[in-house]
């Protein structure tokens, strides 16, 4: 199942945000131009502009707002990424060379720069200022994320509550604020607004739980680089967390992080954590915050636009790449 066949009932609207994307990166400024172009042409799932397009569908409202909080949603997602990419020394990011790998670090800093600052324009353009902070809290709330990673970086004693925190600032935080904007802006009842802002929050958690899954659990060639790419930067995840956990004295993580780069050491860890029972019970954590964000919008109207968060949900769990 592809994502981009669960947007159905919104996805005209989608459509219009990547058009729209597109046709900013037409500046007359070549460099800036040239880079805004490759930045917004690259694929991905856009699924948090669809996720705000598809909580807005529960009202009629006035779709120029909701519209422009997608772009805003999904011009964030990208400057978050290319920012990422530069502090981790990204070469690829989806199997594509990535902006700092291809014109240096100064340049992709810049650029996610001016993609942050445009969010928050078109943000400001939707003249709501119970939206506009908590998009200001979402970028605080991120830019916490990479911190807290960064401050953990090869260091092996840490909790699973300090991971969930941080899966939370580094990734639902934004999930929710998609579909949160997207229910606020269509003039839904706070009921509706409190369902889906759970809904994005559960499902950004168990998103990104199943991304570190697939760390260990995919192919290069699926996750488009190397896998136990977060041990080999020395990043903890919900699989070496489990492994640590269950593996306390004969556990090979601590030495790694010792001496990083050692290959040996490296595969040795890579095979500890793809043991099948752990990956069973990190998706069965991911599971359990997607039943949550099942039970959060069963009180919304059944429409087509249910029904596509529904197979959201079901796609994320499921996914390979």
């Amino acid at each position: 199942m592809q994502a981009t066949s669960l947007y159905q009932p919104v996805q005209e609207r989608l459509d219009g945000v990547v058009d729209g994307l597109r046709e900013m990166a037409k500046q007359r400024f070549p460099l800036l131009s040239e880079l805004l172009d490759y930045v917004f042409s690259a694929p991905g799932k856009r699924m948090r502009p669809a996720i705000t397009l598809l909580a807005s569908n529960f009202s009629p409202h006035d779709e120029t707002l909701t519209n422009t909080m997608a772009t805003a949603v999904e011009m964030l997602h990208i400057a978050t990424l290319i920012h990422d990419d530069t502090v981790d020394d990204s070469a690829l990011r989806r199997g594509r060379a990535t902006i700092s790998k291809l014109w240096g670090d100064n340049a992709a800093v810049l650029v996610g720069d001016y993609i942050f600052a445009a969010s928050g324009t078109f943000v400001c353009d939707t003249g709501n200022i119970r939206v506009i902070r908590r998009f200001a809290e979402t970028i605080m709330e991120l830019s916490s994320g990479e911190l807290q990673e960064l401050s953990d970086i090869f260091n092996p004693n840490q909790t699973k509550e300090q991971y969930f925190e941080r899966i939370y600032n580094k990734t639902a935080s934004l999930f929710t604020t998609a579909s949160e904007s997207g229910a606020v802006l269509s003039g839904l009842s706070e009921n509706y607004v409190g369902a889906l802002r759970d809904f994005g929050y559960n499902l950004g958690m168990a998103f990104q739980i199943v991304d570190d899954i697939l760390d260990f659990d995919g192919t290069e060639q699926e996750i488009g680089k190397p896998v136990g790419n977060d041990l080999v930067h020395g990043i903890l995840t919900l699989p070496a967390l489990i492994a640590m956990e269950r593996y306390p004295n004969d556990n090979v993580i601590p030495e790694l992080f010792k001496h990083p780069g050692d290959e040996d050491l490296l595969q040795r860890a890579v095979d500890m954590v793809k043991d099948t029972s752990i990956l069973t019970e990190c998706y069965a954590i991911a599971g359990d915050y997607c039943g949550k964000a099942q039970s959060s919008i069963m009180s919304l109207p059944r429409n087509p636009a249910r029904d596509s968060l529904e197979e959201i949900i079901v796609f994320v769990t499921a996914r390979r790449v």
